[in-house]
């Protein structure tokens, strides 16, 4: 009998290469600023994070022990991929009372609202097909529709959001599948797209053929003004309009619930993308926060109220922060503020200088789907204390001294 020698270590072949769209979709700008700056000494103004402080700790505990203690086979057990009923029955109620009747069965529960943009990315696009964005937009949309292969071109606005007209003329160049949209207290610019523009939005989908995907994880943190409509519920909006939601910022961001509200269609083929990806969102936080829900209004209220506070005194620190010449909003919500610093500054080369003096804000470069305008950045004001906000805007003044 013949023994064939094993092939010397060396001659080892190399594994197949990564796919194209992992090699080229990059990672989080945001993420890498979060792990530089995560000595305990820096203020951070960078992250997106909820201020930790006001978890509703023994609200949301007790949600998981009575669900625990009364129902612990349903708990623990695997669930459907659309979601615990309970839970979509309370979420449903809560967005038929803010103006747009839903049915349970409209709703899918997802892993946190960023699993809804994967989920929309997997059903909806194939590679190379086109997707409208904002100008500046939502990094983590960026990132999913990257790594989908679709080509992404970005819609021209204002300081208000995106210009309608704008976007009929790209829709009629482009021929996109989707416009993806924060309207309401924009990340990164913390701007709401007033009514007006919102139905002539839900005009150009319905005229021109466009699936409009609303991401909406910031509008119950209202400081001021008066609640705009979600453009699901315009005339023209109704069969091409997904509604993205979340508890993460009104609720706890670890326990990773969102929500889809989409046309029948759609909606059962995300289902289908769902089942691919992790078979259903975990049941035990669904049926905690279903119980919870019951309390989140009175939680939401005390944390708009500390919230509030907080851009109040980042409003009042950034004159004395930002170099001469400097403009910025103010939201009337959300967790942002957008700055523009003098042309001749470049917020991404300042940022290593700015991180020494232990305080960190985000680039406004990687914001942007096209040119990016590198005198911009975006301040986080809801992590920290009044207290820890001035001294933050104190360490950043004099980073950007030159």
């Amino acid at each position: 009998m013949t023994v064939t020698e094993p092939a010397p270590h060396h001659a080892r072949a190399a594994v197949p290469s990564l796919a194209a769209r992992a090699r080229s979709a990059g990672g989080s700008p945001v993420r890498d600023i979060l792990a530089v700056t995560a000595r305990p000494e820096a203020i951070n103004f960078a992250g997106g994070l909820p201020a930790p402080e006001l978890f509703d700790r023994e609200g949301i505990a007790a949600a998981f022990r009575d669900v625990l203690a009364e129902t612990p086979a349903q708990a623990l057990q695997y669930a459907t991929t659309e979601g615990e009923p309970s839970l979509r029955t309370g979420l449903a109620a809560r967005i038929s009372a803010r103006g747009l009747a839903t049915d349970a069965d409209d709703l899918l529960i997802t892993t946190g609202s960023q699993q809804g943009l994967s989920l929309l990315a997997t059903a909806l696009l194939d590679p190379g097909d086109t997707v409208l964005v904002e100008d500046p937009c939502y990094l983590a949309a960026l990132q999913a529709f990257r790594l989908a292969g679709a080509r992404i071109v970005a819609v021209p606005g204002d300081a208000h959001g995106v210009d309608p007209r704008a976007l009929e003329e790209l829709v009629a160049r482009e021929r996109p599948k989707l416009f993806y949209t924060v309207p309401t207290f924009q990340n990164p610019t913390g701007r709401t797209l007033p009514a007006e523009c919102r139905a002539a939005v839900a005009e150009v989908a319905a005229r021109c053929g466009l699936w409009i995907v609303e991401d909406d994880p910031y509008g119950e943190l209202r400081y001021e003004g008066e609640r705009v409509p979600w453009i699901a519920s315009y005339p023209g909006a109704e069969d091409r309009t997904v509604l993205l939601g979340s508890f993460s910022k009104v609720m706890a961001p670890g326990i990773r619930l969102g929500w889809l509200r989409a046309p029948a269609a759609l909606r059962r083929a995300c289902v289908v993308a769902k089942q691919a990806a992790d078979l259903h969102t975990p049941t035990v936080n669904q049926l905690a926060a279903a119980r919870y829900l019951t309390g989140l209004d009175a939680h939401v209220a005390r944390v708009r109220d500390a919230y509030r506070e907080r851009r109040d005194a980042m409003l009042a620190g950034l004159p004395g922060a930002l170099p001469e010449g400097s403009t910025w909003n103010r939201s009337e919500g959300g967790m942002f503020l957008w700055a523009r610093l003098p042309e001749s500054y470049d917020t991404t080369a300042l940022l290593p200088t700015v991180v020494r003096q232990d305080v960190a804000y985000v680039p406004g470069a990687p914001f942007y789907a096209g040119e990016p305008d590198r005198s911009t950045l975006r301040l986080c004001f809801v992590t920290q204390t009044p207290e820890e906000i001035e001294e933050g805007l104190r360490r950043l003044g004099k980073g950007l001294r030159p």
